[in-house]
């Protein structure tokens, strides 16, 4: 097979498995292996390992981009020195996850301005890049979608909605 074919036949066939990483690198990865002298299955292994961890990083997008979260907030940007009732291991234990795993609730209370909500945004954009499922929702918005849930007779639907996700409830002070 020519090279030429080999690339046309390279190409359909990530275009039939989805395989979208891929097919953007796998002329240079197959120039890269031949230097490296990497045989038929170390080149094989780079190449999925490649899509992989592309498919890793979309989902992890997704995960956060189906939260919908109002902004964009990471618990790296938060200032510590603002909170400083929370203790740093407090803080890496939260933003592990454990607690949710645990089904344990997390209530935060402060003034306006100290940082709750983009705690809460961050802890939960954490929990989502983690690889769980995540639901940003206002108490507001929350008590319509049951309203009209119970009036179109679906309540028991919405609830086994927001059971299946971690959900990240900003009602001002609270977050559950």
């Amino acid at each position: 097979m020519s090279e030429a074919a080999a690339a046309a036949a390279i190409s359909a066939a990530c275009k039939t498995l989805y395989l979208s990483g891929t097919a953007k690198i796998a002329a240079s990865m197959a120039e890269e292996a031949a230097r490296a002298r990497l045989s038929h299955q170390g080149y094989l292994a780079e190449v999925l390992t490649f899509e992989c961890d592309e498919r890793e990083d979309r989902r992890r997008d997704r995960r956060v981009k189906e939260a919908k979260f109002p902004r964009s907030k990471r618990l790296e940007d938060l200032d510590l020195t603002q909170i400083p009732d929370l203790p740093p291991a407090t803080m890496t234990q939260l933003a592990g996850g454990s607690w949710i795993d645990a089904g344990e609730p997390l209530v935060l209370l402060g003034d306006s301005g100290t940082g709750k909500t983009h705690l809460l945004i961050g802890l939960g954009t954490a929990a989502a890049e983690q690889g769980r499922r995540v639901r940003y929702i206002t108490t507001a918005a929350l008590v319509n979608e049951l309203v009209e849930a119970a009036d179109n007779k679906e309540l028991s639907r919405l609830v086994g909605k927001y059971w299946s996700v971690s959900s990240f409830l900003d009602v001002g002070s609270f977050f559950s």
